[in-house]
């Protein structure tokens, strides 16, 4: 008996939370034995599924899945966590425009001004993809002015040479307009 698309699809979601909820209440467990084994072997094997966890959780995040990116959250991932490539998940979900994505990470605490191995930050891959509401949330970060990456760049900088100065200018008069309307607010 078949099953219909719809179907499937929520089993493979059920199937991929459950596998997630599995590894992540097994791992606290596979840390408890492996401190208490000798061999190196432990230590390897509980590598290899933190690795996974770091596989599966960046895959979440680079197809905008929410709700997965949710659990990991609440079951404690590390939100800065970076991949093999020195990317955090803030980073990833910047570049692969997925705004909803970003939204939940820095509700969650996620760090904008981290910088990859090329010392670009979120905002920079928000901006050379043209993610326009994305570089709007990441630009209210309070980076360092003086913030630059390998090449030299200030996120000015980069902006120019991606044609995005004019984009920059626009979020920065948006964040001076909403900072002085805080401010003028009288307290009640």
């Amino acid at each position: 008996m078949g099953h219909s698309l719809w179907q499937r699809r929520g089993m493979m979601k059920w199937l991929w939370q459950l596998a997630l909820i599995g590894l992540l209440v097994l791992s606290p467990f596979r840390l408890s034995v492996a401190a208490s084994e000798p061999s190196g072997t432990a230590r390897s094997d509980t590598s290899q599924e933190y690795q996974s966890l770091i596989s599966l959780f960046f895959a979440a995040v680079r197809t905008g899945n929410d709700e997965v990116v949710n659990e990991f959250l609440s079951a404690g991932f590390p939100i800065n966590q970076r991949n093999a490539e020195s990317y955090t998940a803030l980073m990833v979900a910047a570049y692969q425009g997925n705004a909803q994505t970003v939204e939940l990470l820095l509700r969650f605490g996620a760090n904008a001004c981290l910088q990859d191995k090329r010392g670009n930050t979120a905002l920079m891959g928000a901006l050379l993809k043209r993610e326009i509401q994305i570089a709007r949330a990441l630009y209210q970060a309070e980076c360092a002015d003086n913030l630059r990456n390998k090449a030299g760049l200030s996120v000015q900088e980069f902006a120019e040479l991606y044609g995005q100065s004019e984009t920059l200018k626009a979020l920065h008069q948006e964040k001076l307009a909403v900072s002085s309307s805080t401010q003028s607010r009288p307290l009640n």
